[in-house]
């Protein structure tokens, strides 16, 4: 048997060997297919977070989680989410979903499918402009939805009817087209038992209907269409259809209100945002639930009697940074409860007596930023701070005269204190202020009136030294 040379089996391995180059597609063959797999598994984790967008470029935020009386609060306000996350998402299923200032367009059905046990639902600052019907199957339990700030144009009453213990729903600010396809809708709001359904949304169109409230709008109306002729339209058709809608009154000209002019926000306690909405006056109709209230960066120059009447459970209120020169003495009335009060950055001089007689458990109080006079009409600000010594205060600085600016209003106040009491007791010396020599005009009027002429005196004038 011949045998075969070392050589000659070197040849025929390096024969049946593959070129390097083929050696080197197989092995990127292989990386790429590890890659592909890890990138798989990657957007499979990033879907469960995202819920059911399927876009998996953009990862869900981090919610805030904490309870309150057992309830859990999952606040996903203002994280730019464009869908609605996955129950899952969080330790358990949360009592009260927050997701207002985001960027949702859409909600289609079976987007709130796990969240059965939700009581409350805010979605209020968003992009909505579509709401399927089945989106809020299933939650029996929820008693609050907000929807306003929104570009809803038409709402079905199909998409309530899953929620049968809603007690609170609010639609507006949203472009509603009061036409055919709202009036289930409307005719729901305007049934006496639904007084907090909705009450402040207005119709957008069309023309003839537009800013009449929904709870408030002839449903036959509604379904009221006026065809334009073939021909190019005639003037009198747009006539014509305008007379359609029966005029209403304009309405006088009143304060703005606050449910639209401002953002609310219920949860963890009730707060109404007025910030930068540029309110020359305190917005009507406050709820009287609402806890905190932030007027801040408006244009405010007065604050009237009873302009916080209404809202009698606020514990702080934001009033800085406008242009406040006034205020009356009855326009902190009612505010029992106030325990923060923020008026720096104003244009205030000084305070008329009695302002602050409501404020019992007034607790902080801010004032810089204000061109405070020092002269005898500050003194009551200085002498009520003196009788609640609880209430920590700070910037109450003198702005004029320029011989005390910058100096603390309650030293010229207790300087001017102590400069009278010396005055005083000088002239008391020389006998120029002798209580005894003080006269009433009631009492100079009886020296000077003949006896006889006298009636019967209503008044008796006692003199305390």
């Amino acid at each position: 048997m011949r045998r075969t040379s070392p050589l000659l089996l070197a040849l025929l391995v390096l024969l049946l060997l593959p070129p390097p180059s083929q050696l080197r597609k197989a092995g990127q063959g292989r990386r790429l297919k590890v890659g592909r797999r890890l990138l798989r598994r990657d957007r499979v984790r990033g879907q469960g977070r995202q819920g059911r967008s399927g876009d998996s470029r953009h990862q869900v935020p981090e919610c805030s989680e904490y309870s309150d009386s057992e309830d859990l609060f999952v606040d996903c306000q203002g994280r730019k989410l464009s869908s609605i996350p996955t129950a899952s998402s969080w330790s358990r299923a949360p009592d009260h979903l927050l997701l207002a200032r985001n960027r949702i367009r859409a909600l289609h059905d079976g987007a709130f499918s796990g969240f059965e046990g939700l009581r409350s639902l805010d979605l209020q600052q968003n992009r909505i402009s579509v709401l399927e019907e089945g989106v809020f199957l299933g939650l029996i339990h929820l008693t609050t939805l907000l929807l306003q700030h929104n570009r809803l144009g038409t709402l079905s009453e199909e998409a309530l009817i899953p929620m049968p213990a809603l007690r609170y729903l609010r639609l507006h600010d949203n472009p509603w087209s009061c036409r055919c396809t709202l009036d289930s809708l409307v005719r729901t709001l305007q049934v006496p038992s639904n007084r907090n359904l909705g009450n402040h949304a207005r119709c957008a169109e069309p023309v003839g209907l537009r800013g009449r409230k929904l709870r408030q709008v002839d449903p036959e109306l509604l379904c009221v269409e006026l065809e334009p002729p073939s021909d190019p339209p005639d003037p009198q058709w747009e006539d014509q259809r305008d007379s359609t809608y029966p005029l209403q009154p304009i309405p006088i000209r009143g304060k703005p209100d606050a449910t639209t002019s401002c953002h609310t926000y219920l949860f963890p306690t009730p707060r109404l945002d007025c910030r930068s909405r540029d309110l020359a006056e305190v917005p009507a109709d406050i709820p009287g639930d609402m806890v905190h209230m932030d007027l801040s960066q408006n244009t405010l120059r007065r604050l009237k009697a009873r302009d916080f009447v209404e809202a009698r459970s606020l514990r702080s209120l934001n009033l800085s940074d406008n242009n406040l020169e006034d205020m009356d003495t009855a326009s902190l009335s009612g505010l029992l409860h106030l325990h923060e009060l923020d008026l720096s950055n104003n244009n205030l001089h000084f305070f008329h007596y009695g302002v602050l007689e409501d404020l019992y458990f007034l607790s902080l109080l801010r004032l810089g930023g204000n061109p405070w006079v020092c002269d005898y009409s500050i003194h009551y600000l200085v002498y009520w701070l003196r009788l609640h010594p609880g209430v920590s205060h700070s910037g109450l600085l003198c702005h004029s005269p320029p011989e005390l600016r910058g100096k603390s209003v309650e030293d010229y106040v207790h300087s001017y204190n102590r400069a009278c009491s010396q005055t005083e007791h000088s002239q008391t010396e020389y006998g120029q202020t002798d209580p005894e020599l003080w006269v009433t005009s009631m009492e100079l009027q009886e020296e000077m009136e003949p006896a006889h002429l006298r009636g019967q005196q209503k008044y008796h004038v006692t003199r305390l030294n």
